[in-house]
């Protein structure tokens, strides 16, 4: 899809975009590095392999003794704690190596043993502290008696958690549909439709064939406008355009707009920017634009990531000038805006909605406790003052191919008058 205002008005007629901010065609982050690849500093990588070794040594030490193991089934669990402590930071690094299927082979082993990991880890501290919370209340025969039992079940619930996360992040994203209530909404823009995306995160595990699966399933709403909310990629322009080709396909009255996420910094900004712009999707990078619908205008806005001037100082995101210079007789002020702590400036600046992911709604337990301490808002629909925020659970996932409790989600909005 290459869009552009003048196939609007040739496809629709209603549909037609009446103003752009000057600096949308210009405007290209600056990023250093070509590759998007960032190497880790030696120290760093070390600090991280003591940590992860002590980690595992600590499961080692609670589980092992009590788990119903001979002498070589203890040998076994302690070279199956040494190969998780190697493939999770081989996985993590595993982008260096040019050599393909090695590289994403290898990722993928190494971020489904994080996820393992994961839950062996939360369930022995849990076992611990409910195991000290007895012994402090009930007898030490007790203690022992549940201690040999809880041994195994920690194991057998962290596997069976890891299995059924892995179906979960693999399926079809479900499609989630949202009503939201619009106060002073022109009759024009009633029911008027936008299907968002964010997160996928094309990478290691997610290819072509999924994203060509979404861009079917996208096109298939018949929205009005698609909004991809950042963290499309993980990943080089070298490496992924093969993948992310498919996203030309978009297809909607009024076009497909994006924002950059934290992670398209990780992996090249600059060059995403040129690369998404040429499939077709318009990058809103601070700015807006006004789009006719129906007779009625509303206005699209973006900002770029809210870590961004961390990377370009030129590029620190702000909803005050995405919305400056927009007109007065604006049925409705939208933004896109990758995490939801962008809501709190976009609510003095005068947005009436804003459309986040990055939140992955936790992607899973324990994590979506933890995201309400960096993000006010987890997942769903919420209300700031007068603005109202969406954040969606995203439509891939980072990191581990596990998602519990946090489905992924294709996510399609309906424009309602409010109290209509």
């Amino acid at each position: 899809m290459n869009w552009n205002p003048l196939r609007c008005r040739a496809q629709t007629g209603a549909a037609e975009a009446v103003m752009e901010a000057p600096s949308a065609k210009a405007y290209v982050p600056a990023t250093p590095g070509r590759s998007g690849r960032r190497s880790l500093p030696r120290p760093f990588v070390f600090t991280v392999m003591v940590i992860l070794a002590m980690l595992h040594a600590y499961i080692g030490w609670r589980l092992l003794p009590d788990l119903p193991l001979d002498g070589a089934g203890i040998a076994a669990g302690i070279g199956f704690l040494a190969l998780s402590c190697l493939l999770i930071p081989a996985g993590l690094l595993a982008r260096a190596i040019r050599r393909q299927p090695l590289s994403d082979r290898l990722a993928l082993a190494g971020l489904l043993a994080t996820g393992l990991f994961s839950s062996l880890f939360v369930l022995t501290l849990l076992r611990d502290i409910v195991l000290l919370a007895i012994g402090l209340t009930f007898s030490s025969a007790l203690n022992a008696e549940l201690s040999r039992g809880s041994a195994l079940a920690v194991p057998i619930t962290a596997a069976l958690m890891s299995l059924v996360g892995y179906i979960n992040a693999r399926r079809r994203a479900r499609i989630v549909e949202v009503d939201i209530p619009i106060t002073g909404l022109p009759d024009a823009l009633q029911e008027f439709t936008i299907a968002q995306i964010s997160d996928v995160h094309v990478g290691p595990t997610i290819k072509r064939r999924h994203i060509e699966d979404i861009v079917t399933r996208v096109n298939a709403l018949g929205a009005d406008l698609i909004a991809i909310t950042g963290d499309l990629v993980d990943g080089s322009v070298a490496d992924l355009a093969g993948h992310t080709a498919p996203l030309a396909g978009l297809d909607a009255p009024h076009g497909a707009y994006f924002v950059t996420g934290n992670h398209e910094y990780y992996s090249g900004a600059a060059a995403w920017v040129r690369e998404l712009r040429r499939l077709g999707l318009r990058v809103l990078l601070n700015e807006h634009v006004v789009l006719r619908h129906r007779g009625a205008q509303l206005l699209v806005a973006g900002v770029t990531d809210y870590s961004a001037h961390r990377f370009d100082p030129l590029q620190r995101s702000d909803p005050h000038a995405a919305i400056a210079g927009a007109p007065g007789d604006i049925g409705i002020h939208i933004l896109l805006a990758h995490q939801p702590r962008s809501a709190h400036a976009a609510e003095a600046a005068g947005f009436d909605l804003q459309l986040s992911g990055h939140t992955h709604g936790g992607q899973f337990l324990p994590w979506n406790f933890f995201v309400r301490l960096q993000q006010p808002f987890t997942a769903g629909l919420r209300r700031l003052g007068n603005l109202w925020v969406y954040t969606s659970r995203g439509t891939g996932y980072w990191g581990p191919p596990k998602r519990l409790g946090a489905p992924s989600e294709i996510t399609y909005i309906r424009l309602l008058k409010a109290g209509a």
